[in-house]
């Protein structure tokens, strides 16, 4: 899966180390959506240090993210787990398109004008 827009957020990077000794990291970002009437925010991870290094990503860019989503349980609950493995840069030229209602070249309707009524109603009220 494939998303565009602007890195709003660069979250602090984590890590540790795993059952069987081996140290990891992860870092978390923050993308809004920004070709669409209501904007949308989704946060993804990007893990190994390798890969946050390779990567390199800074709040303010605009990019298209490839990612995969995955879900898991602990204690009974479910989590979503939004991982990034491709961003590419420079897709900032990509102006948004117009909004759906938006009529194009309509011609101008001039509304009734009410206020020269007949004031001579034979209504009750």
């Amino acid at each position: 899966m494939e998303i565009t827009g602007k890195i709003i957020a660069v979250l602090p990077e984590r890590g540790g180390t795993s059952k069987t000794g081996n140290e990891w990291k992860m870092q978390e970002y923050v993308l809004e959506t920004t070709q669409e009437q209501y904007p949308r925010k989704m946060c993804f991870n990007v893990f190994g240090a390798d890969k946050i290094a390779q990567f390199n990503i800074q709040a303010g860019e605009i990019m298209t993210v490839s990612f995969d989503i995955n879900a898991r349980e602990y204690n009974g609950r479910w989590y979503n787990d939004i991982r990034a493995w491709r961003v590419e840069r420079g897709e900032a030229a990509v102006t948004p398109a117009a909004p759906v209602n938006t009529p194009v070249n309509a011609p101008k309707v001039s509304a009734p004008d009410f206020s020269a009524q007949n004031e001579a109603d034979d209504l009750p009220f």
